[in-house]
């Protein structure tokens, strides 16, 4: 049986492999910043979150931001990291990164769009690209003391040796993270400044930065000792709050719809990122309120309590009857209980309150596929080729894709639909492999079959240069 949570993991999912990563310093106490270059992290895999309610508040917060930054919104991916931390980054090719920690440790949608107006102006700033140029000059006298280092250690002075290593390190990240709090302190006033131009309070992002700089102190951090690419923390909030305090915009509170949307989403994270005493202790059982309930439905659907997570959801539907999420949240727990076929009008409402997501409509083929009807079937497959026409990023949606022409007894199609899945997350050998299966039953020049030859040419250049993933 097929099974896709509302708000979905993609374990280990590839993400783009930038040359640099540019980690934000909103993780208060990050050591090694200076040496993030030699960990590709995203050449990796990131844990990631698929959820359309919550990138769809994240993208209403950051493409106005991104418009007055001269930065087509077309052209940045934002994604959810599975991380309960407090921190967000930016990668090159336009990418930003957020934890899922951000909504459930800030407080206001002003604070989360203060952090995302600090990282457009890294952006903005051009700062991946220059960062490699500092990374470069960083490296000369790190490398310097390490030739020296060796030197002394081979001619029998060990312990001096391990001392002029230890200084060209600290002098290579003396170098780079001067040159980072200048960006840091750029991206900070560029932040302020598309917050203004957007007509938004710059207090949010200075509430976040004050909360990091008292944490700090409370810690018994030295900021003069502390290895850190941040600006003196008390340093940094007296200069955002200048920039605020001459901002006009600076008094304009969030809307109570923002408001809102922030914290149902909070509580959907809450409730199911978070241990389940954890979720308790933010929404007590007599927390009747929305946010609360939404929590429950999810660490209830988690436990899993699916009696209890219905009865939770369906309260939900009844104060809001319009909102597409609560329903993906009934389909996904009729799915759970076994009953797929249940889960199928729930999630066609969704589809139909908001035709233009294409994860709404994937989970919609993926209960429709579960219920191995082949006539139902026929309909995942027309469901899954609109989704996917609309974000053909979309592994799960090539999954269910392959095993809805499996069944069907399509077995061109659906190594084809696999070929697709293994491509869109760049493991490009298994693509492949299945798209030569594929073609071999395909009408040579169909629309299809050239498809299948774009994906092996594709693959095998990248194989020949040696960068595709196994």
């Amino acid at each position: 049986m097929s099974f896709c949570n509302p708000l979905r993991q993609l374990l280990r999912r590839r993400t783009p492999r930038p040359a640099l990563v540019r980690i934000l310093t909103f993780a208060a106490g990050f050591v090694g910043a200076a040496y993030i270059f030699a960990q590709p992290v995203l050449a990796q895999g990131i844990d990631l979150l698929q959820d359309t309610e919550t990138e769809r508040l994240l993208r209403s917060y950051e493409d106005p931001i991104l418009k007055v930054a001269g930065i087509d919104p077309g052209a940045v991916k934002m994604y959810i990291v599975n991380d309960t931390s407090l921190n967000a980054f930016v990668a090159e090719g336009q990418n930003i990164f957020v934890n899922a920690g951000l909504f459930i440790q800030l407080k206001s949608p002003n604070e989360l769009k203060g952090v995302l107006a600090h990282e457009t102006g890294h952006m903005a700033g051009g700062h991946l690209i220059r960062d490699s140029g500092a990374i470069a000059k960083a490296e000369i006298p790190m490398l310097l003391s390490m030739v020296v280092g060796l030197g002394a250690a081979i001619a029998g002075a060990g312990e001096a040796g391990m001392i002029l290593m230890g200084m060209g390190q600290s002098a290579a990240q003396a170098e780079f993270l001067s040159f980072s709090r200048v960006q840091e302190a750029t991206a900070d006033q560029m932040g302020q400044r598309f917050l203004r131009e957007t007509h938004q309070s710059g207090e949010g992002m200075v509430h976040v930065f004050e909360r990091m700089a008292d944490e700090a102190a409370a810690a018994g951090i030295n900021e003069k000792e502390f290895a850190s690419d941040h600006p003196a923390d008390r340093d940094r909030v007296a200069l955002l709050q200048e920039e605020a305090d001459a901002s006009p915009y600076r008094d304009v509170p969030d809307s109570p719809q923002s408001i809102h949307a922030f914290e149902m989403v909070k509580a959907k994270v809450i409730g199911y990122l978070l241990p389940v005493q954890e979720v308790f202790n933010h929404y007590p059982l007599s927390d009747k309120s929305e946010a609360a309930r939404y929590a429950h439905a999810m660490v209830f659907m988690r436990q899993p309590n699916l009696p209890k997570a219905l009865e939770e959801i369906k309260s939900l539907i009844k104060d809001e009857p319009k909102n597409p999420y609560f329903y993906e949240v009934l389909g996904q727990i009729y799915v759970s209980m076994g009953q797929p076929g249940k889960g199928i009008t729930p999630y066609q409402t969704s589809v139909n309150l908001l035709p233009d997501a294409p994860e709404l409509r994937v989970s919609l083929a993926a209960a429709q596929v579960a219920t191995e009807n082949k006539i139902i079937e026929k309909a995942a497959v027309e469901n899954l080729k609109i989704a996917l026409q609309q974000d053909s990023d979309q592994p799960f949606g090539w999954y269910e894709m392959a095993q809805a022409y499996s069944d069907l007894g399509n077995e061109p199609m659906a190594n084809l639909s696999t070929a697709e899945r293994y491509y869109s997350i760049g493991a490009l050998r298994p693509a492949a492999v299945f798209a030569g299966r594929a073609q071999k039953s395909l009408d040579k020049g169909s629309p299809d079959w050239e498809r299948a030859n774009d994906i092996i040419s594709v693959a095998a250049s990248q194989l020949q240069q040696g960068r595709a993933q196994d």
